[in-house]
């Protein structure tokens, strides 16, 4: 490979490290900073004193969070939500992309539902029908309102389609001269040939569902059915008024405060997607980019 190696380019290539470095910084110093936060002590902390390291180091509020059975009650109603939120929307787009995807003269109807999408895309009922709506369903208070309260992501319906209508046509009129119907063709053709776009919308809604908030708040009537975001945005240290208190809970006070036991549940919280980001971000790329061009 020949490489350019004039002042210019070198000069170009200098300003795009720095500028990429800028950019993970600015990504990776919100998590560490968070971090620093919850194991810092609580006087250092409530004094705005961490910056780039921990000061000090104190592990109690991760001792707390170990022994409030809230946030793991919170943190298993988003594992499920997520689970079965991912693969209920993912199901049903792509089920609502195939048939989009098909010629015309395979669905006459098909530019009616395309602008009835792209208009539901732009405009929705308002918050108050979707409520009813949930409501009249008898869903309020249980994790299927939080799974089907946003079951059909619509950008995400238009990427798979553009995706599917991007396939080579000659596979499904192998398959159709095979003797395959339209759900064989769905499912042993086009979804096994559209592995990147899904794995990159089903990180697209895996995040949303892990980290929306809203939803719990307005669908869910008592705490214990809180999803984690839900029960982190409504934190609050209850501490007791008086002078009743053992000596084991004037000791948990002078070391606990709000700043580093939030921080420490917001930073348990974005572990998952941590984790789970870099199985599917292989096709990430491949899947918008290929997804986001239209025929």
């Amino acid at each position: 490979m020949v490489r350019n190696t004039t002042l210019g380019s070198r000069a170009f290539d200098i300003a795009n490290i720095v500028l990429l470095a800028l950019l993970v910084i600015s990504c990776v110093y919100p998590l560490w900073y968070t971090f620093c936060v919850s194991i810092s002590e609580k006087s250092a902390a409530n004094a705005g004193l961490v910056t780039i390291y921990p000061i000090g180091f104190s592990l109690t509020p991760y001792k707390e969070i170990i022994n409030d059975s809230m946030f793991f009650n919170a943190f298993w109603i988003s594992i499920q939500r997520t689970v079965l939120g991912t693969s209920f929307s993912l199901f049903v787009t792509v089920l609502m992309a195939y048939p989009l995807a098909r010629p015309k003269r395979d669905f006459k109807t098909r530019n009616m539902f395309m602008w009835i999408l792209v208009f539901c895309m732009l405009f929705n009922g308002g918050l108050i029908p979707w409520y009813l709506t949930i409501q009249n369903y008898h869903l309020i208070d249980t994790i299927w309102a939080l799974v089907l309260g946003a079951g059909v992501p619509v950008f995400d319906v238009i990427l798979i389609m553009n995706f599917f209508r991007n396939l080579p046509k000659e596979l499904n009129e192998a398959a159709v001269v095979d003797g395959a119907g339209p759900w064989s063709v769905l499912f042993r053709v086009y979804i096994p040939c559209s592995i990147p776009v899904l794995a990159a919308v089903a990180l697209f809604i895996s995040v949303y569902h892990w980290n929306e908030f809203f939803n719990g708040l307005v669908l869910s009537n008592t705490q214990s059915s809180y999803p984690l975001q839900t029960y982190i945005q409504q934190l609050v240290v209850n501490i007791p008024v008086g002078s009743n208190l053992t000596p084991e809970q004037y000791k948990k006070l002078s070391e606990l405060s709000n700043r580093t036991l939030n921080s420490a549940k917001v930073f348990i919280a974005m572990v998952p997607m941590l984790v789970v980001y870099p199985f599917l971000q292989k096709y990430f790329v491949s899947g918008i980019m290929l997804g986001a061009v239209k025929e």
